[in-house]
């Protein structure tokens, strides 16, 4: 089975750059300590089994140093550049005055960068809440989103349901630029059917939006004994909402590897589109990602 994974992450913690993996902490991912070890592109080919990787995304793991975790990635990958294309997906904090200086640094250290993401969650209950701070709101945050569109960057959408409306608007004010809603929108409030109107009904309102692009992943960060009965609903909701054209599927690697292998990750998307056309299947699982970073 061929796939392009848009989202991976790779980390060595002997650098000291990545302290809420050093010290686990339990939080939406439950127990992570297993995580916590030294992860890369040889651990990534190991786990693949009988997936060929067609090429990758490192999308940013929550460094203390974005700049430096850049520099250690491109060395990383280096070896692979002839035999695995890759792209990385960057992290700078948007709220601070010399933004756009740190994304031309971050362009500057790879040509292979393609996008920004700054992790944006804020949820009332403490398990869930990443940021604990509403970055959309700020007009600061809000003016050096504009420095991403003469720089050809896309910009990886990490929010819950709540935050739907406000990052629809936000895509609106910026048709220039490519936000990717990463992880299925992250369905987080499963309590009642109050919950799953805020995420089926965000979903549409940034779908409405045409460079808005869907990430079918990190299912298991929520549904950590997830299967395909408990996914497939959302697979196809968002499947509905974005099309076929706009979605991606991606494997979160090695977080949502505390809830599955890889192969089986993988798998599992497969049988949930088992119906779709050859096309559709290789634009979910190879072309979409290609396209939307460049690879």
């Amino acid at each position: 089975m061929q796939v392009i994974d848009p989202h991976v992450h790779f980390w060595a913690l002997g650098q000291g750059n990545q302290p809420w993996l050093e010290h686990p902490t339990p939080n939406l991912l439950g127990d992570y300590s297993p995580m916590a070890r030294d992860f890369g592109p040889e651990q990534l080919l190991a786990a693949c089994g009988d997936i060929e990787l067609l090429g990758m995304v490192h999308v940013e793991a929550d460094a203390l140093d974005p700049l430096a975790e850049t520099r250690w990635l491109t060395a990383q990958l280096a070896p692979y550049a002839a035999s695995l294309p890759w792209a990385l997906v960057v992290g700078a904090d948007l709220a601070q005055a010399g933004a756009g200086a740190q994304l031309e640094a971050q362009c500057t250290l790879s040509d292979r960068v393609r996008g920004v993401r700054q992790i944006l969650n804020v949820h009332d209950d403490p398990r869930y809440d990443y940021v604990g701070r509403h970055y959309m709101e700020e007009a600061g945050w809000r003016e050096n989103v504009t420095q991403l569109e003469p720089l050809e960057l896309s910009f990886d959408l990490q929010i819950y349901p709540s935050q739907m409306a406000q990052a629809a608007r936000l895509a609106s004010e910026h048709p220039w630029i490519r936000f990717i809603l990463n992880h299925a929108g992250m369905y987080v409030d499963r309590q009642g059917v109050a919950g799953w109107r805020a995420w089926r009904d965000g979903l549409r309102l940034l779908a409405a939006q045409d460079n808005v692009t869907l990430k079918l992943s990190g299912f298991g960060m929520l549904d950590h004994r997830w299967t395909l009965g408990s996914i497939r609903p959302l697979v196809l909701e968002a499947l509905d909402a974005f099309g076929i054209g706009r979605c991606m599927f991606a494997s979160n690697y090695p977080v949502d590897g505390l809830y599955a292998r890889y192969q089986d990750i993988w798998h599992a998307y497969a049988e949930l589109v088992t119906d779709a056309s050859a096309d559709e299947k290789r634009a979910l699982f190879i072309d979409n990602a290609r396209r939307v970073y460049r690879l």
